[in-house]
């Protein structure tokens, strides 16, 4: 019987987590304590039932149980030696430690970083796009305020809602995580920024959460270029002021050099150089002036602004996370079983991101998540399928008979 073009041994979700090393996901287990006492439901059995109910959107463990049941023969193949009970899963995530779930996405990332970053379907990319790294925070509203702290209060109620706020770090020419950090909702972002993880070269691109002269001086001394937007209530001198105009007399650029003074008690006083760069922003209909900051003397203000706008690729991917991934139902009621839920929706979101690098067709993000969670337990192979999904039904079409022709009226 003929099975098709894009027939494999294996089903789908078979070849995604191939891309994982379970020999050191059962390491990690173990430095960080995660096998003891376990007799059944060991890492990685963990792992792929949580990979599973992830790329599903499962919203509960009742859901992710159930689903199972008709799919036991293709889970045994892929290392799941039983089929776990609600309550196992949920004493998992609650006492199998997080760190596990961390290694494993750094892991994961290492491995698969020469891949993210380099794409021959780009044109003409900007020579600094290489140097470019993105900073910023998302908050994922919880149900209690107990677990982690929330910030603001409903309008009507009053109530604080928990949040936990997940920092992350990504270069531009990646758009995956490479240092990750959660907190509480009420945690400052500036803690981020540290000057020490960065070389010389490096370019950071940031929301004015993070504008701290220390660390910004820091930066400049380690010869990394920051920009970001600048704070309405800044108190700085100016040195210098070029303002361009166009032929109708309007503002067009203008460029500062300005200094700003941070006292600081029983130290000397921090003075930081920067460059302030306002330009004329339409969007929408709607004129407004933008104000820049960044420790870049020489660089082009075209540049400057071109780098300020790619800091929206890190807002896309919490975009991406939050529409193709359960994040808000949680699995537990734990902050443990809260962060290995979200380690393992980031691990799903880099294993898609491969998947999708490695496929000359393009794919948007979100398509390629609905057609992996539709066809996951399928035996087709990803690759030639998203190359030529088509392919099938094109041979199915040539291969058919064609109807038989109706009498004529003289026959």
């Amino acid at each position: 019987m003929n099975k098709g073009t894009h027939f494999i041994g294996q089903p789908m979700y078979g070849q995604l987590i191939n891309l994982l090393d379970r020999s050191k996901i059962m390491r990690f287990s173990r430095e960080n304590d995660g096998e003891r006492y376990v007799k059944y439901f060991d890492a990685w059995q963990h792992l792929v039932v949580m990979l599973y109910a992830v790329i599903k959107r499962f919203d509960s463990l009742r859901e992710i149980v159930d689903s199972m049941f008709p799919e036991a023969r293709k889970l045994a193949h892929l290392g799941i030696d039983m089929m776990p009970r609600r309550s196992t899963l949920s004493d998992a995530n609650s006492r199998r430690s997080e760190k596990v779930f961390e290694s494993t996405y750094h892991d994961l990332y290492a491995t698969g970083k020469d891949v993210l970053s380099s794409d021959s379907r780009r044109r003409q990319v900007p020579k600094w796009l290489n140097r470019l790294q993105i900073i910023d925070s998302t908050t994922i509203t919880l149900f209690s305020n107990l677990i982690f702290k929330g910030v603001g209060r409903h309008p009507k109620t009053g109530r604080k809602k928990g949040g936990i706020k997940v920092h992350a770090n990504i270069h531009a020419n990646e758009a995956v995580p490479s240092d990750i950090r959660f907190t509480s909702a009420a945690t400052n972002d500036s803690f981020m920024l540290c000057p020490s993880n960065y070389s010389a070269g490096d370019i950071l691109a940031l929301d004015r959460a993070y504008i701290n002269y220390a660390k910004f001086e820091g930066l400049t001394s380690n010869g990394v270029v920051y920009v970001t937007k600048m704070k309405k209530s800044i108190v700085y001198q100016t040195e210098k002021d070029t303002m361009y105009m166009d032929g109708n007399g309007q503002m067009v650029l203008r460029e500062q050099c300005v200094v700003f003074t941070k006292h600081v008690s029983g130290g000397e006083d921090i003075r930081h150089h920067a460059r302030i760069i306002t330009y004329v922003d339409l969007k929408k209909n709607k004129t407004r002036l933008v104000s820049l900051l960044t420790n870049d003397m020489e660089m082009d203000a075209e540049e400057i602004i071109e780098i300020y706008r790619k800091r929206w690729l890190i807002e896309l991917l919490f975009k991406q996370l939050k529409q193709n991934f359960p994040l808000r139902y949680f699995y537990g009621e734990s902050a443990n079983a809260i962060k290995i839920q979200i380690w393992v929706t980031l691990i799903a979101n880099l294993l898609l991101m491969v998947i999708q690098k490695r496929i000359r067709r393009s794919w948007s993000f979100s398509g390629l998540a609905t057609m992996v969670r539709i066809m996951l337990m399928y035996y087709v192979n990803c690759y030639t399928f998203f190359e030529e999904p088509e392919k099938d039904w094109a041979k199915i079409l040539q291969d058919a008979e064609p109807p038989p022709s109706e009498p004529s009226l003289f026959d």
